[in-house]
Order: structure tokens, then sequence, then C-alpha cells
């Protein structure tokens, strides 16, 4: 039976919480503190406890100017720490990278789900991801970590993000993942000044319509230091105010550091709204693994 609100109407889906878990040496969060394997596992296990329906592991910082590092050195940040964590928990983990050979590790380590900033547009990624089975979320990235933030222009940034994005799932199925396999996501920060992540958000809707499930990453980025004048560790009501904005908008998926006062703000206003915390979810989300 689908639960239902007090006005009768279905009841919408839930937003899940996905705690941010990077193991780099510069992400501009928290870079450096989950180098090593115990604190990050310790780590992923305590945003786990504090209500995070899955995490997302990164080896690979992708902050405005950053640089690559080799396969090899990416495999060795994540794949201890997801065979740590996985053999601690059974929450849902996210491999967030773009490299094949990583997709495919994590997979056999018991990754439940690719979070890909590139879309898949790296060599063998596609084929990668095709292979492993797995739910992927594709994102809209303007240029690349290291030119990305220096001149982003758009003439409709809500239209041209959509349309990058529903061209790249199709040729994602058309490659062979399934449709309830794709998740999207626009892109917050990522070749995007103020005013295009303001009006990202603010259109956000129109990304739900296409009928995929959206992911976002909203949290203490640069966006509220240019809005509030606030440095990043002072972000996380601006950001909460943004994870709500958009899990109102439709959002799926709301990508954060903060996981308690994340899920504490949700869960204060299913209260205010009357919300069930169940809901229906899409079969990409039941891909991942996550219970509702």
């Amino acid at each position: 039976m689908i639960p239902l609100v007090p006005d009768a109407r279905p009841a919408a889906p839930r937003c899940l919480v996905m705690g941010i878990l990077n193991v780099t040496p510069d992400s501009f969060w928290d870079g450096g503190r989950y180098r090593q394997i115990d604190a990050a596992v310790a780590h992923g296990l305590k945003l786990a406890a504090q209500g995070a329906d899955m995490l997302d592991i990164g080896g690979e910082s992708t902050r405005p100017g950053a640089s690559a590092p080799g396969v090899e050195e990416e495999l060795q940040r994540v794949i201890p720490v997801i065979e740590g964590l996985r053999q601690a928990s059974d929450i849902a983990i996210s491999i967030d990278t773009s490299s094949a050979e990583v997709m495919r590790a994590a997979a056999a380590a018991g990754a439940n789900m690719i979070n890909d900033v590139c879309a898949l547009s790296r060599p063998g990624a596609l084929a990668a991801a095709v292979e492993t089975g797995l739910p992927v979320c594709l994102m809209h990235m303007q240029g690349d970590p290291q030119t990305m933030q220096r001149r982003p222009a758009y003439v409709d940034v809500v239209a041209e993000v959509r349309a990058f994005l529903l061209q790249r799932a199709a040729e994602c199925m058309a490659a062979g993942l399934a449709h309830d396999c794709l998740i999207l996501d626009p892109g917050f920060g990522f070749g995007k000044n103020l005013d295009h992540n303001l009006s990202l958000l603010r259109g956000l809707e129109v990304l739900v319509a296409t009928g995929f499930p959206v992911l976002v990453g909203l949290s203490r980025k640069s966006m509220l230091g240019d809005l509030l004048g606030r440095a990043v560790e002072d972000r996380l009501p601006g950001s909460l105010a943004l994870a709500i904005a958009a899990r109102q908008r439709g959002a799926r998926i709301v990508r954060v550091h903060d996981v308690a006062a994340t899920v504490d703000a949700f869960r204060t206003l299913d209260a205010v709204e009357g919300s069930e915390l169940g809901g229906q979810r899409s079969d990409a989300m039941a891909r991942t693994g996550v219970s509702e």
C-alpha cells in the first residue's frame, strides 16, 4: 500500500542523505582527515550511525584547480576503505570516481553505486559501468576541475544542463545501461557561478520532471561563500537551507558532509509537513541497496 499524507495524495519519495567520505589529501572541507584506513572506516560508520542512507567514497579531489592522482594511488586510497566498511556494515556505498579501473575494483569490493563527475566520459568508463551493472550518477560539468571556474558561461543554464544530461543518459542506455540504473546530478559548482547555481536550484523541478532521480551536492560549497561571505567552516546553516530547498523541489539524494544536522533538519520538516518517512522509490533507488 502506498503511504498517504493527510490530504490523501501519494507521499513524495523520501529524500536520501548521502554522507561524504573523502580519502584525499586536498578536498576543500575534509582533505587529509581520513587518509588512514582505520580513520576513514570509523568516520564512515559514524556517518551511518548518524542516519546516512549511503556513503560516497572518493579518492580524487574534484575541487576547482585539483589535479588527478594516478589510478594505482586512487585504488590504494579507496578500496581498503570500501572493504573495511563492507565487513563492518551493510550500508549502501557509492564510489566517487571517473576511472574505469576504480569502478571495477570498487564493485568487486562491495560498492553499490558509481558516482561519476565526468558522466562516464573518460576512456573505458562507460564499458566498465555497464560491466558492473551498478546504478550510475551522471553529473554535468562545464570544462574540467582545472579550468571549470575560470569563466563559466551559459545562455540558459537549466536548459543546457538538462539537454546535456538527457543526451548523456541516452548514450549510456544505447551502450547497455538500463534506464533504471541512471541518476542525474546538475553539478552545482562545477563550471557554474553563483547566478548559475541559484538558477539551477530554482529550476531543479525541470530535471526532476525528466523521470530520472536527481542527486544534488550543495554542502559547504563556494556558492555559499559568494552568497554569504562565510568561510567553509561557517557554512552549515546555508548548507542546510540549500538541502531543504533541493528536497522541496524533488531531489532524491542530497550529498552532504554534515549528516546528523541534515537528518535532523529533514526529520523536523517531516514532522511539520506531516510526511511519512517512507514513500515510493524508483528502481534506481532500489538498486543502490538503500532500505527505505
